[in-house]
């Protein structure tokens, strides 16, 4: 379908090379039962037809959209030079910018290390700042006047907070790369500070909210939220946890976000789940169709079912935080409940401390328990009992 004024559509052209450079049908040219061109695909190739002044009808074609014009006819070796020129001057780093600082961070061993979710979630935000500073000469880092250039960036997102956050982070850990490498002197993101506050204290997965929601899940998103529960993992790792990693009685895995091997003992209600579940794949988790899932069909299918449950405000990654607040809750000690979720102490002290333990009702009872079971050992509160009788013996003072 035409589009006019302008308006361009993606695509995959697939052109021909010697001898004639035409546009390929879709039934192959022969010549003396052979085909006479080979096939050449130009990905991204976007189309713009334009109704000009006069009533004639143009089409141009662009390396991409937004990119620069390609010359000649589709087909025509003019048009096949074009399309590498500006592809290849598109990916070669402006050398003293910070594109090329972008294009270092992306080749790092900080970069590569990074499991693959989380380099998709930085390529977003690396494009961002391409847009915005991959022309800044790498010596403007060095002017104090800078860092106000970025935060300014980063107010033009205020509207989304934790995109900016994001944002800023990222930019932020380039230039973190750049300084440790010594590219340049100075990070001028360092210690720039949050946008998007959130106070994680109530979002736990209570007994109530974890009814409403397992009441209308599919079995193959029920045993996703007990396996989350039960384990204290990320999405991403159960999402890619194979069933050789369960022997019968514990689960074995390696954390890709922090390469910590963990050994999780598999507790009752999770073991009748894997055990009554059909093995469509070598994943345990899959969708209704038995293929694994993807981490967008994945997400797509956790909103639907929240939204069917009526529950807005708890996240599929809280069932991570819940599981270290129900180990709390049942008596585990802070290393106890790392060795089980592979948190590192510090990280469970920050759960429970700030996120999600500040208040707690069952944990501030258990406390005043065990208070009074011990002063109930000791003689001064024998004393005050006494005291209390009006038997003359004085309070300790």
């Amino acid at each position: 379908m035409a589009q006019y004024a302008g308006i361009g559509r993606q695509s995959t052209l697939h052109l021909t090379k010697p001898p004639d450079f035409r546009l390929r049908s879709s039934r192959p040219l022969l010549k003396n039962g052979k085909p006479d061109a080979m096939r050449v695909h130009l990905k991204g190739v976007n189309r713009s037809i334009v109704k000009l002044a006069s009533g004639e009808v143009k089409t141009y074609w662009y390396a991409w959209r937004g990119g620069p014009r390609l010359e000649g006819e589709p087909g025509s070796p003019e048009f096949v030079r074009s399309y590498s020129a500006a592809h290849a001057a598109r990916i070669q780093p402006r050398s003293g910018t910070v594109f090329t600082l972008i294009a270092e961070f992306k080749s790092s061993s900080e970069y590569q290390g990074l499991g693959p979710s989380t380099q998709r979630a930085y390529a977003a935000y690396l494009k961002l700042v391409e847009h915005e500073f991959g022309d800044m000469p790498i010596e403007a880092l060095s002017d104090p006047a800078v860092r106000g250039e970025f935060k300014s960036w980063r107010d033009t997102m205020m509207s989304t907070p934790r995109k900016a956050d994001y944002a800023w982070t990222t930019l932020a850990r380039v230039l973190s790369v750049a300084k440790d490498r010594g590219r340049i002197p100075v990070n001028p993101c360092e210690r720039g500070g949050r946008l998007y506050e959130v106070d994680r204290k109530d979002k736990i997965w209570g007994e109530a909210a974890l009814a409403k929601l397992l009441a209308v899940a599919s079995k193959e998103m029920e045993i996703a939220i007990v396996l989350a529960l039960w384990t204290g993992q990320h999405q991403g790792d159960l999402l890619l946890l194979p069933w050789s990693a369960y022997d019968g009685k514990r689960i074995q895995l390696r954390q890709s976000k922090t390469g910590r091997s963990v050994v999780i003992p598999v507790g009752g209600p999770l073991k009748k789940i894997l055990d009554r579940t059909d093995k469509r794949s070598t994943v345990m988790l899959t969708n209704s169709y038995g293929i694994p899932w993807t981490s967008d069909g994945f997400r797509t299918s956790w909103g639907k079912l929240r939204d069917k449950a009526g529950i807005r405000d708890l996240t599929f990654h809280d069932l991570r935080g819940s599981a270290v607040v129900r180990l709390a809750l049942a008596g585990a000690s802070v290393p106890e409940i790392a060795t089980f979720t592979g948190h590192s102490l510090a990280d469970v002290e920050a759960i429970l401390d700030r996120h999600y333990l500040g208040r707690d009702v069952k944990l501030a009872e258990s406390a005043v328990r065990k208070l009074e079971r011990n002063e109930k050992r000791t003689k001064s509160t024998k004393r005050l009992q006494n005291a209390s009788k009006g038997d003359g013996v004085d309070p300790p003072k």
